[in-house]
């Protein structure tokens, strides 16, 4: 997220020791980093996703840092809008960062079709200009209340479906989902329906992998938010860091819509 008895040698024997000590640290210092940083988020672009939590970002900083992609939460259920969806989204953007936004959802509040709009019409919109990513939707328990929002599976088929033929008549996208396979698989009733139309963005932190939601594979997930617990230049405290699984000109297909 590591002999002598003589008064003459031993400080060789502590210098041993201490080299022993050394190598013990960095061994382990490796290992929680190789938990943390998987080797595969090493090798493919990366990414951050932030909220109004994290305060004022420098983009520039981020970018220079070696990040390649971000999400930014731009709504929540029918009225919230993030504070600093409108610093972030134009400043990741003109560090070149690559990015979206992202809705929460609260499926309890309204239907999917009337987030949708919502989402669409305040950020979520996508244009084809190399650093726009389609919108994603976060589908996930509340902080408080029931884990499913007092829907049935059934229910939240139809809730998400709805969300995403709205999302994709206005924009032309088919939106990325945000869950966790354990939600998914309890609140969806494992549901295999979206695994062919929309990007998986899957949330699993300290795994060398992640535990994929019903329909999609080891080869069909698109992002792995792998820790909620990373730092990167330019952002005050612990950011949520992600992982795209593929190149950097894949992530710019997804991007451009090509």
């Amino acid at each position: 997220m590591n002999h002598f008895s003589s008064d003459e040698i031993r400080p060789r024997r502590r210098g041993l020791k201490a080299l022993i000590g050394l190598l013990a640290s960095a061994a382990l210092t490796a290992a929680l980093m190789a938990v943390a940083s998987p080797a595969s988020a090493q090798s493919s672009p990366t990414g951050v996703d932030v909220s109004n939590w994290q305060g004022s970002i420098n983009w520039t900083s981020v970018k220079n840092a070696g990040i390649d992609f971000a999400y930014i939460k731009a709504t929540e259920g029918t009225s919230y809008r993030d504070p600093r969806f409108d610093d972030n989204y134009p400043g990741a953007y003109y560090a070149g960062v690559i990015r979206g936004a992202y809705h929460f959802a609260r499926p309890s509040y309204s239907s999917g079709s009337t987030q949708a709009n919502f989402f669409a019409s305040n950020g979520g919109a996508w244009s084809a200009d190399n650093l726009t990513l389609p919108g994603a939707v976060d589908l996930e328990a509340p902080p408080s209340g029931a884990r499913c929002y007092g829907l049935s599976t059934t229910q939240m088929r139809n809730w998400i479906s709805d969300f995403y033929n709205t999302y994709k008549s206005r924009t032309g996208r088919d939106v990325v989902i945000y869950t966790t396979a354990s939600w998914w698989n309890s609140c969806t009733g494992s549901w295999t329906g979206m695994a062919a139309k929309s990007p998986l963005w899957v949330a699993h932190w300290g795994a060398s992998s992640p535990a994929l939601p019903a329909g999609w594979s080891n080869t069909t997930w698109t992002f792995w938010q792998y820790t909620s617990s990373g730092s990167v230049s330019g952002i005050a405290g612990n950011v949520d860091r992600d992982h795209f699984n593929g190149s950097q000109a894949r992530l710019l297909a997804l991007a451009n819509n090509t």
